[in-house]
């Protein structure tokens, strides 16, 4: 395993995945960016955690700035899809 990836998974951030060896595209640049993938999909949980929380506690009297945890909420959610889909894209090639 490379030492990128190794220190990724011994700090306990991405849970228990291996990211699927792509064709043509071996060693640890692969695996960098499988995980890149999945550290993306965290990022993005993460984001619309922060919206939500930010929703909750919020200045809801109309003073402005009420825009501001749909933003994050939605720049979390797009993160995750696009993580997602590029994962299922991704596995898709390497499992066909």
């Amino acid at each position: 395993m490379h030492t990128a990836t190794e220190w990724v998974t011994l700090a306990g951030i991405i849970p228990g995945a291996t990211p699927t060896k792509i064709p043509q595209l071996e060693g640890p640049i692969s695996k960098i960016f499988g995980y890149g993938l999945w550290l993306l999909v965290l990022a993005g949980a993460a984001g619309a955690g922060i919206g939500v929380y930010k929703l909750v506690w919020s200045d809801k009297r109309g003073h402005g700035g009420g825009s501001e945890p749909f933003k994050w909420m939605g720049a979390g959610v797009a993160a995750i899809l696009l993580a997602g889909s590029l994962i299922a894209i991704l596995n898709g090639i390497a499992g066909g």
